[in-house]
């Protein structure tokens, strides 16, 4: 098939490009480093596919008119679908298929890193050293073992936090649906989100951004917690009232947070605006925080991760174009 890559950085095309020689697949990949919006659809004419990131928008307008110039697959190079719009997908007959599993390693190391970098504060230490200033005044953190981490959502990469706290020494809360046997296996104590918020000393996120989870983590959520509780999502932004973090922040009713993802990420992560004034006001105020540390979506970004995204896409892509149908296919509503 003709593919049309979207967001396109140069890691994308340097694996993408790797997999597809690798994998004889023998696609024909466009590289483009727009996002996908309804302005640009018109650079996907004559493929049959477009390739697609987190940030890019397949909206109900934008999926009609992908399937007006003939495009039969929207493949995405992540796990998350909710920037896509299944129920008009489904009504134009395209297909959407995804990376379910790339490397869930990737991102809990990320999560856990953001947790000891936050604790210890190494990212202050680090500046003051290079300032020749070497107190330790400000830099006091805590043990980690000992400590109740509540884990919302345990699929694979809350599994693998789990796992990687239990190292540590943690006791360990969760909160999900479906109680993973690994978790249970670690000693896992699955409880209600109540419960957990109320006796975790760092909660962190790892479940997907649905209507049902959009600011999971509100003003509510945030009075439940521990004053001195650390927030840490590395999933998705729309699962935090950015606004309501920010009041908790100033009000010392919560003790740091570590973000990998933000809910108007959109315009920002991803792109070199070091040369601008950043718009974003709400943005700028978590960025005053000295508690709060913030990654511009990076958790994913490790060589294993992104071959298996490239590799996943690739064969996901030749599936459809082989039997018409693939197993990373997502499921889309009923009419």
């Amino acid at each position: 098939m003709k593919i049309t890559v979207y967001s396109t950085k140069r890691y994308d095309s340097q694996f993408l490009e790797q997999a597809n020689r690798d994998g004889n697949h023998g696609h024909e990949l466009v590289f483009v480093p727009f996002r996908l919006s309804n302005l640009t659809c018109d650079l996907a004419r004559g493929s049959q596919a477009v390739c697609v990131f987190v940030n890019d928008a397949a909206n109900a307008e934008v999926v009609e008119h992908l399937a007006s110039l003939d495009v039969q697959v929207i493949a995405l190079r992540s796990a998350g679908y909710n920037h896509v719009d299944l129920a008009a997908a489904g009504q134009c007959s395209i297909k959407v298929v995804r990376v379910p599993a790339y490397s869930p390693h990737a991102v809990a190391e990320h999560a856990v890193g953001l947790m000891l970098c936050l604790n210890r504060k190494l990212h202050r230490a680090f500046n003051r050293v290079r300032d020749n200033n070497f107190r330790l005044d400000g830099l006091l953190g805590f043990d980690l073992h000992g400590k109740t981490v509540g884990i919302i959502g345990t699929g694979k990469i809350g599994a693998v936090v789990a796992q990687i706290l239990h190292g540590f020494g943690c006791h360990i809360l969760a909160y999900d649906n479906y109680h993973h046997p690994d978790c249970i296996a670690l000693g896992v104590n699955y409880v209600t989100l109540t419960q957990l918020l109320a006796a975790s000393h760092i909660v962190t996120l790892h479940c997907p951004l649905t209507p049902d989870t959009h600011h999971l983590i509100d003003n509510d959520a945030l009075q439940t917690m521990r004053p001195d509780a650390m927030l840490i999502n590395t999933s998705r932004g729309g699962l935090v009232d950015t606004s309501a973090v920010i009041r908790a922040l100033k009000a010392r009713r919560l003790g740091a947070l570590g973000i990998d993802v933000y809910e108007e990420e959109g315009d920002l992560f991803f792109e070199d605006l070091s040369d601008e004034v950043v718009q974003d006001d709400v943005f700028s105020r978590l960025l005053t925080f000295p508690n709060v540390l913030i990654t511009g979506h990076q958790a994913f970004f490790t060589r294993e991760a992104l071959q298996a995204i490239a590799e996943t896409t690739l064969h996901n892509v030749s599936e459809i174009e082989r039997t018409g149908s693939s197993e990373n296919e997502v499921k889309l509503h009923r009419f």
